[in-house]
């Protein structure tokens, strides 16, 4: 199988993805780590975090050969695109539509998930050629928003990112989105007591509620 259509395949699969927007990259690759543990496939390492093209490169090479999807997130522009894919990131996300980041992602053959709001705005990325479409911010409109918007464009891929919880995420689902993006959720469940085994226990919380929601 194409590496594209295998990534994609592998975030349909497991229906989430894991956004990872950490202080520095040692916490993040022990937060993705843990994460991976507790069953996550698809993982997006922001760029915000100091150093994290370096904790992409050692992912990937480490869980890359177990079908584990790690992605790079918040790419602005197609230089930081393309030192992301030289790093073996398996995709691509931004915040916002832009049609350069995109081009490049496809002359490698790399999936990306683009940022998008407004039904011309999801149009107009889905015409850009992302292959799925980040509803971003979510917090705003939340379920009643994505229910209303996917009413008349539910052919699109649709990824909420932020907002989603193990007690919402059929509501999500429910709604018409494709998949779901997480974050502190379980990427800060680590912080009352310092013990990351609370981390792989989220995951596997959040990961059962998307099974259940999806059945």
């Amino acid at each position: 199988m194409y590496k594209k259509l295998r990534t994609l395949e592998t975030i349909d699969r497991s229906g989430a993805v894991l956004i990872v927007r950490l202080d520095n990259e040692d916490l993040a690759e022990r937060v993705a780590e843990a994460a991976i543990a507790g069953g996550f496939q698809a993982l997006e390492i922001t760029l915000s975090i100091p150093g994290a093209v370096d904790v992409i490169r050692r992912l990937s090479a480490k869980h890359g050969p177990n079908r584990v999807a790690i992605g790079a997130g918040t790419v602005l522009d197609e230089h930081s695109a393309y030192e992301c894919i030289r790093a073996g990131a398996d995709f691509l996300v931004s915040p916002q539509l832009n049609p350069a980041m995109i081009r490049m992602a496809n002359r490698y053959q790399v999936p990306t998930i683009s940022g998008a709001y407004t039904p011309t705005e999801l149009v107009e990325t889905a015409e850009a050629g992302a292959d799925i479409l980040k509803l971003f911010p979510t917090e705003a409109g939340g379920i009643p928003y994505a229910k209303s918007v996917l009413a008349p464009l539910a052919h699109l891929p649709v990824m909420p990112a932020g907002g989603v919880t193990p007690g919402n995420v059929a509501e999500w689902f429910a709604a018409g989105v494709a998949c779901v993006g997480v974050g502190s959720a379980v990427t800060k469940a680590w912080q009352p007591d310092g013990d990351f085994s609370r981390v792989t226990e989220a995951a596997r919380e959040f990961l059962s509620a998307v099974a259940q929601a999806r059945q």
